[in-house]
């Protein structure tokens, strides 16, 4: 048979002597499979390999498991993780206003929480030709979602509601860097009196460079993608509402964030938080 085939008997031979390992390897896939799906299915689809790898090794019954592994047995399922990328631009600059400086250099990092904070206003499509935009305060250190505020206009009220969100969920603001575009609302005098009252500074990056906010645009992105998903619009402004606040929340509290080592936002700051003052 060999001969008739053209293949080496060393490789028969390897081949037979292999299949227990083969048959074990296919059930232990298969375990492993089901628990994807599983978790998968439990994200609504929004998870790729990575992620759930980081699901798998939290649960004590797989123990070590790497992400190509999963991605392996992913695309042999036909799972793959929702990726989209919808793009608008919000940006109103108005001639005359006050640039502020670039405090941030497009180094989206910092030491401790509330240091750094990016934000960024993003267009909402519902159903009618009616939008709703979202306001949004990241602090840089764990991208925690610090503030937010949805409304259906883009006034000066909308970031000032957000940045106001920030105050209450931190205690205070004072000393903190908040970066932002040129939109005429940043740099409206409302806005800029309301971030000194807070004790804030103000950060702008270049004009027509979305590279230097690109934290508040990756963070538009990834919520655009895993909310809508196939949609274009949500169904109207109330479900938008329902949706979104849904999504931030489980943000916070729940996503794996690949720049908190795949933990939540909430978690990275209490074990950072935890292990600094087990450190002192």
């Amino acid at each position: 048979m060999c001969h008739v085939l053209k293949l080496n008997r060393s490789s028969f031979y390897k081949w037979v002597n292999t299949r227990e390992k083969r048959r074990l390897k296919t059930c232990s896939d298969a375990l492993i499979g089901a628990q994807i799906k599983t978790i998968f299915d439990d994200e609504h689809g929004l998870y790729g390999a990575k992620r759930i790898a980081a699901s798998l090794k939290a649960d004590t019954r797989f123990g070590p498991i790497n992400h190509k592994k999963v991605a392996r047995i992913m695309k042999s399922m036909g799972l793959k993780g929702f990726t989209k990328r919808r793009r608008c631009v919000t940006t109103r600059r108005k001639r005359g206003h006050r640039v502020m400086p670039d405090l941030v250099g497009r180094k989206f990092t910092a030491n401790e929480p509330n240091r750094v904070y990016v934000g960024d206003i993003t267009y909402l499509p519902c159903k009618g030709g009616k939008n709703m935009y979202l306001a949004t305060v990241i602090d840089t250190y764990s991208r925690k979602l610090a503030g937010y505020a949805l409304a259906d206009h883009m006034r000066v009220s909308l970031i000032v509601d957000a940045l106001a969100h920030a105050h209450g969920v931190r205690g205070s603001l004072d000393g903190a860097v908040f970066h932002s575009d040129h939109g005429s609302v940043y740099t409206s005098q409302t806005f800029r009196s309301y971030c000194s009252s807070l004790g804030v500074r103000q950060s702008m990056g270049a004009v027509g460079t979305s590279a230097d906010n690109a934290l508040a645009e990756s963070f538009n992105a990834t919520l655009k993608r895993e909310v809508l998903r196939d949609r274009k619009v949500f169904d109207n402004p109330i479900a938008c509402r329902q949706e979104v606040f849904r999504w931030c929340m489980r943000y916070n509290t729940r996503r794996r964030h690949s720049w908190c080592n795949l933990v939540a936002p909430d978690t990275f700051e209490a074990l950072t938080s935890a292990t600094l003052t087990k450190a002192a």
